[in-house]
């Protein structure tokens, strides 16, 4: 294994193509609740209208060699962003500041994981989102099904805050430290 991190700019999403497809389907595949809502999710319904939409984003790329075989995606965003038409993800009102920090979505091919890849892009995102003081409130919405991901986000400082959509999103919460 030769892994490398690579932070990639807005212009370069396309590569996050595949493995944010994989993500959808991995998600879909975990699911126990409305499982069919992924169906219409995808690289182009749910990563490039969040990069679009955010105010900063932060994307890392995990090659081994050539391949790519994780990312993560996080970004800075208005909290009136977390209000749609799918979902309002949060109590706006509960949030004292204009912007909040998202660790939108992290994905490792399942044959890399358990080799600490999951915890440095975590760390790097982190990192990332703390260099901004003007927010204060983090979130992590973790699928239902996805059990791994919400006890490793456990470990690493986050509270469950509620669940969304009939618990089909549960919704973790972050104060800057």
């Amino acid at each position: 294994m030769n892994l490398s991190y690579e932070v990639i700019s807005d212009e370069e999403i396309e590569k996050c193509r595949d493995l944010c497809n994989e993500l959808m389907a991995f998600q879909k595949s975990r699911a126990y609740i409305t499982p069919e809502l992924f169906d219409s999710m995808n690289f182009d319904t749910r990563m490039v209208p969040s990069i679009y939409s955010s105010i900063h984003n932060y994307i890392v790329i995990v090659k081994d060699g050539d391949q790519s075989v994780g990312y993560v995606y996080s970004n800075i965003s208005p909290k009136e962003a977390y209000s749609n038409d799918f979902a309002t993800f949060f109590d706006l009102s509960s949030v004292g500041r204009q912007n909040v920090g998202c660790l939108s979505q992290i994905y490792i091919k399942e044959e890399y994981r358990k080799y600490g890849v999951g915890s440095k892009l975590f760390k790097m995102s982190m990192e990332w989102l703390n260099q901004f003081d003007e927010v204060e409130d983090y979130f992590i919405f973790v699928s239902n099904g996805n059990n791994d991901a919400l006890e490793f986000y456990k470990r690493k400082g986050f509270s469950v805050s509620h669940e969304i959509l009939d618990g089909f999103i549960t919704v973790l919460r972050s104060k800057k430290q």
